[in-house]
């Protein structure tokens, strides 16, 4: 689903200020556009946060129930490919929980680096975690992940593993992915290592399902944004004209989220004012499935060769070790 995470997981809500105008002008841009879109970034304010965490929990909801098969089952085969007395460097770390299989398994590290746009929550998790792991140097970063970022001086020289879980991967598009890999190579830097998340391509009838779960948690993550629109741009979205969306495009092998308006309607926000044809959506998110083929072409292209290869008994989702030249 997510750049959260399903970017991962939980966003601080804005404050006003600099964060919230650029969040007024990307939902400006993006319904003014054809097709109407709004970043998935955005779900995430408390209730978004929230909501999803709950979403993980529904029984047709997949990705998290297999990752943590993996990295439980796989956790010592997978730090097998971490250097002596390496800095493990999350990307989008939001809670810090799938991290802690790999610390648990990994007893050679030099420190973990949490790295997130959510400060003072980053903060929180990284304070929890020196309790947990006295012996480990937590150094967290605030950052956003998609963009070049500097890492504590005190693991300059210290080789590195970035961590990429929760299928946040397939939230780009593979042009994005292969630009997020870029960069996180430039990040790392030479002879790095990297574990990434990635969802497998797998029957449409199981990729829809997990994307419109009975109980409608799902549904209701996705009509959050509008509530969010609603309360934070001053938009007057009315809830009960609009309705989730979820479905597998076979040609892009990708399940796309979106929002599609039952009537023809004129919506005010964020100091705009946008028509809606009955029907027409805004499109709210991706999420790319791969096949192992597939993820180790993107792979490639980003500078990274593939090392290993993990899956859940079910065969549902991926861990891939790569690892930078």
């Amino acid at each position: 689903m997510t750049y959260h995470a399903r970017q991962a997981e939980p966003a601080a809500q804005f404050e006003p200020g600099e964060d919230l105008a650029q969040f007024a002008d990307d939902v400006r841009t993006g319904l003014a556009d054809e097709p109407k879109h709004i970043s998935p970034k955005y779900f995430y304010d408390t209730e978004g946060s929230r909501l999803f965490e709950e979403i993980t929990q529904q029984p047709e909801y997949y990705p998290t129930r297999s990752e943590h098969e993996i990295l439980r089952e796989h956790g010592r085969a997978i730090v097998q490919h971490f250097p002596t007395g390496a800095a493990l460097v999350e990307f989008g770390s939001g809670a810090c929980i799938k991290v802690r299989f790999l610390l648990d398994a990994a007893d050679k590290l030099k420190a973990y680096v949490p790295v997130d746009i959510a400060g003072e929550f980053l903060a929180i998790e990284a304070a929890a975690l020196r309790k947990d792991y006295p012996r480990l140097q937590i150094l967290p970063v605030a950052a956003d992940f998609m963009q070049p970022f500097d890492l504590p001086a005190e693991v300059a020289d210290t080789p590195k593993v970035g961590f990429f879980p929760g299928s946040t991967i397939g939230n780009l598009d593979p042009e994005e992915a292969v630009a997020f890999l870029e960069t996180a190579g430039t990040v790392l830097g030479r002879g790095s290592v990297m574990i990434v998340g990635v969802d497998l391509v797998k029957d449409e009838a199981v990729l829809n399902d997990a994307y419109n779960d009975a109980a409608g948690v799902t549904a209701k993550f996705n009509l959050n944004l509008l509530e969010r629109l609603n309360r934070e741009l001053g938009g007057d979205f009315r809830l009960d004209t609009f309705e989730h969306r979820a479905f597998y495009e076979p040609n892009k092998s990708r399940i796309e989220m979106h929002l599609r308006s039952k009537i023809r309607q004129t919506v005010e926000v964020a100091g705009g004012s946008f028509d809606f044809r009955a029907g027409e959506t805004i499109h709210t998110e991706n999420s790319c499935k791969y096949t192992p083929k597939s993820f180790h072409a993107l792979a490639k292209k980003a500078g990274w060769e593939p090392l290993d290869l993990w899956t859940d008994s079910a065969g549902l989702f991926s861990v891939h070790a790569l690892a930078r030249p």
